[in-house]
């Protein structure tokens, strides 16, 4: 995406005090990673790997205000947070370009289900980032006669295992050197791998890439496989039994499955109790794990379904 694009899009959703302090930071928007504002505390952004505290008006800092979070909030929703409740009991909304507004506050509940957000007091804008190309080292290792393996990513947060899950199912759908261009079915349970607005993907997923907006991971596998017949499932952080599941059963029609995991290492991951049969089973064929020394995305090693390493260091 186009910095200057998304330099606009994130500036068009933030109250104008907070909007100027902001563009008068002078920031490169290629390396924003998050803006959060909390109420009568101070305004912060992720700039690359550190954070920064934003000074306004000759102060040293510039501390939000309840009428800053409310004016951000009525660009956010376009004067109308009724209209996005499904998306507010999932704690965000997506914005356009695929940006995604973190919101909490006080939950409304329903028989013990959050059902809505009210009294925000905080947002967290994460700015979406498309690395073009950031999978293009690890396809050698994750590949085999010209077809995607069954592939888990395993990161911790913000190792931008989103940003290259994205690139991954852009080249399986397109295809590559390493890969036959084939379906490929995303269930894009929060809108982070399409970036959907109003219906309409802000990232690029590829030519053959059908996307499942906003449904749970386990439901839309199978719906998915129902309506579409895909060749390869994408999912971003699996983790809930039902996930494991609807996985097993992908996997059995013969989908290739592309996952992520929160994680530091394969050790930790085997021991995941929804996990760990899969490991055990060696139903994955590849591990992928992600650090973050010098940059998000950074490769640490790829192992086989015995868990031998592949490579490191990528």
């Amino acid at each position: 995406m186009d910095v200057n694009r998304k330099q606009r899009q994130i500036l068009s959703v933030l109250a104008r005090p907070v909007r100027a302090v902001v563009e008068g930071a002078g920031l490169d928007f290629g390396q924003v990673r998050e803006i959060r504002m909390r109420i009568a505390k101070p305004l912060i952004v992720v700039y690359g790997n550190e954070e920064r505290l934003l000074p306004g008006d000759g102060k040293e800092r510039h501390i939000v205000t309840r009428e800053e979070m409310r004016e951000t909030l009525e660009y956010v929703s376009h004067y109308s947070l009724y209209a996005y409740e499904q998306e507010m009991r999932q704690g965000f909304i997506t914005i356009e370009g695929g940006h995604r507004v973190g919101v909490i506050g006080k939950a409304i509940l329903e028989q013990d289900r959050v059902k809505n957000l009210q009294y925000i007091s905080s947002v967290n804008i994460r700015v979406a980032h498309e690395v073009i190309g950031c999978a293009d080292k690890v396809f050698p290792y994750i590949t085999k006669d010209r077809q995607i393996c069954h592939t888990l990513i395993i990161s911790p947060p913000c190792c931008g295992k989103t940003t290259l899950i994205r690139d991954l199912i852009r080249q399986v759908s397109d295809g590559n050197a390493y890969v036959k261009g084939c379906s490929v079915g995303v269930v894009d349970e929060r809108s982070e791998l399409g970036g959907c607005y109003l219906g309409v993907a802000q990232n690029e997923l590829g030519m053959r890439t059908d996307i499942l907006d906003g449904c749970p991971k386990a439901q839309g596998m199978l719906m998915l496989i129902r309506s579409m017949a895909p060749q390869v499932i994408a999912v971003d952080e699996i983790g809930a039994p039902e996930d494991i599941r609807a996985m097993e059963y992908a996997m059995q029609c013969g989908c290739t499955l592309i996952a992520s995991v929160h994680g530091r290492d394969m050790e930790e991951v085997s021991e995941k109790p929804v996990l760990s049969e899969l490991v055990r089973r060696k139903r994955f064929e590849r591990y992928v794990v992600l650090e973050n020394r010098k940059r998000p995305g950074e490769i640490r090693a790829v192992f086989d379904q015995r868990g031998s390493l592949l490579c490191c260091g990528l």
